[in-house]
């Protein structure tokens, strides 16, 4: 059966220039304190979470990995919430802005799963395919 009412529009978060270029400058450090410097100074900034979480994932931290990708999450649902998000509807990959949380919830349905949490990893993983499936095709194939 088709589905005859509208979709919501897209939600595309707003950019923040500054927390960015902290994140571009952490990632030229490539350390766990630079991108830990970014999250403490830029605490809405879901990118640097993200960074933090995907690290903590690579190397086996798995409740670090969780924990960060949880806060990056819930920083991004308020983000989401204050740009008109309604709880559901496009969150398009391809607006950069969007890739932080974009990415906290893929790491933390990745983390979910290595820690027995299988109903969670199933409902990010979800969620992220409800957002924005190039989303996640594109953070699988990373």
């Amino acid at each position: 059966m088709q589905n005859l009412l509208p979709e919501p529009p897209a939600t595309l978060l707003p950019a923040h220039s500054d927390a960015d270029a902290a994140l571009a400058a952490a990632a030229e450090q490539d350390t766990d304190e630079a991108y830990a410097e970014v999250a403490a100074s830029f605490p809405s900034h879901s990118a640097a979470w993200a960074a933090l979480g995907a690290r903590a994932l690579a190397a086996g931290q798995v409740i670090t990995a969780y924990a960060y990708a949880r806060t990056g999450y819930h920083r991004g649902l308020d983000q989401l919430r204050r740009s008109g998000w309604k709880g559901h509807g496009p969150v398009p990959w391809s607006h950069e802005p969007n890739q932080g949380f974009l990415r906290c919830l893929y790491v933390l349905s990745r983390a979910a799963g290595e820690i027995g949490e299988a109903d969670e990893a199933a409902r990010c993983a979800q969620f992220l395919r409800d957002c924005d499936p190039a989303a996640a095709d594109a953070l699988a194939s990373h």
